[in-house]
């Protein structure tokens, strides 16, 4: 079984959010579980649930500030071990091109 989850963890603030954010992904380096962090959260895979939310609370804690917001959205595929990147891998393929696109707004 593989669990991968989305991950965001944030102070409610108007100020910068990238040292909380950079003290959640620490913990889920402690926690020890893959993880991939992009701009709108954090991509979590674990082998169990226990081990994910384990993460995710650690996460959570590690973040310091008078109200915390934690989004969460979990995909427990029970029949099949398939990973992360393997979800990445069919779209691309159906696509026929990386599921990528590196385009800086500022070229116009």
């Amino acid at each position: 079984m593989t669990v991968i989850a989305l991950l965001s963890v944030a102070p409610v603030t108007e100020d910068s959010m990238a040292e909380d954010v950079a003290d959640a992904v620490a913990a889920l380096d402690e926690a020890g579980v893959a993880y991939e962090t992009n701009p709108m959260g954090t991509v979590i895979e674990t082998d169990d649930i226990g081990t994910l939310l384990d993460a995710v609370q650690a996460a959570h804690e590690a973040v310091d500030g008078d109200r915390v917001s934690t989004f969460l959205k979990i995909d427990d595929k029970r029949a099949s071990d398939q990973r992360a990147f393997e979800k990445v891998d069919a779209v691309e393929e159906a696509l026929g091109r990386p599921a990528t696109s590196h385009q800086d707004p500022d070229d116009g």
